[in-house]
């Protein structure tokens, strides 16, 4: 006897049919998510790698205000969004100086819009959480609304033969592995778009570090060029 799984879904309850849509609905949230997270890290890799090289000479030459204007055109880039958050504050800072220092008001900016970064970089991660861990509960909901029909279906027989349960089994034993087949692919997904989250961020708390680095590098050195230009001067 062959297994007839289009029979099963024909003769499906209609609350066991609900749970099959749930899994559905589920799945595709599941798939919507990866490849919307896939295709945003892939893109913020290619701009960062154009805006890196775009921003270097203008480090290079203490272009500050060149750099803000370039970030601009890289939008999907998280490097040139946190970049440009910390020159936008510390050019500001410096311009207009206040009770803390430019590097102390970038430092707290920074780590401000990593945090703010890491938030939209791990968008959609709960939800695959959520997919990978409630779907083989609801695909077990399914399987216990099976084993009920079957029950039904041998109170409807009188007796406890193969046919009275067979459908209710087949049923159930369906529904739950349509709840596997959801959990492993989006435990998976979560797994694999994790890795490329705390690769990306990581790459971005370097980036930072160096950044920050380079800005401390420059603010040392500018009191010593203006106190030999007055020496010359003075001289």
């Amino acid at each position: 006897m062959s297994f007839d799984l289009v029979h099963v879904f024909q003769t499906m309850q209609p609350f066991a049919m609900a749970i099959v849509a749930v899994l559905a609905l589920m799945f595709i949230a599941m798939i919507t998510v990866f490849v919307e997270r896939i295709y945003v890290y892939f893109k913020s890799r290619r701009s960062s790698r154009k805006f890196a090289h775009a921003a270097g000479p203008l480090l290079e030459a203490a272009n500050h205000e060149g750099l803000l204007k370039v970030a601009k055109d890289y939008p999907a880039s998280h490097l040139a969004q946190l970049l440009a958050s910390g020159m936008k504050t510390y050019v500001a800072a410096v311009k207009k100086p206040g009770e803390l220092d430019p590097m102390e008001l970038t430092r707290r900016e920074m780590v401000r819009k990593t945090e703010q970064i890491s938030s939209d970089v791990r968008r959609g991660h709960s939800t695959l959480a959520s997919v990978g861990s409630v779907s083989p509960f609801v695909g077990l909901l399914g399987t216990v609304i099976g084993i009920i029909a079957a029950f039904q279906g041998i109170a409807a027989e009188g007796s406890g033969g193969l046919g009275a349960v067979s459908a209710g089994i087949a049923e159930a034993l369906v529904v739950t592995a349509i709840g596997l087949l959801v959990a492993i692919p989006a435990v998976l997904a979560f797994n694999f778009l994790s890795g490329k989250a705390d690769a990306l961020l990581l790459a971005l708390e370097q980036s930072k570090g160096e950044f920050l680095d380079y800005l401390e590098n420059h603010t040392t050195k500018a009191p010593s060029e203006a106190e030999s230009r007055q020496s010359r001067a003075a001289a």
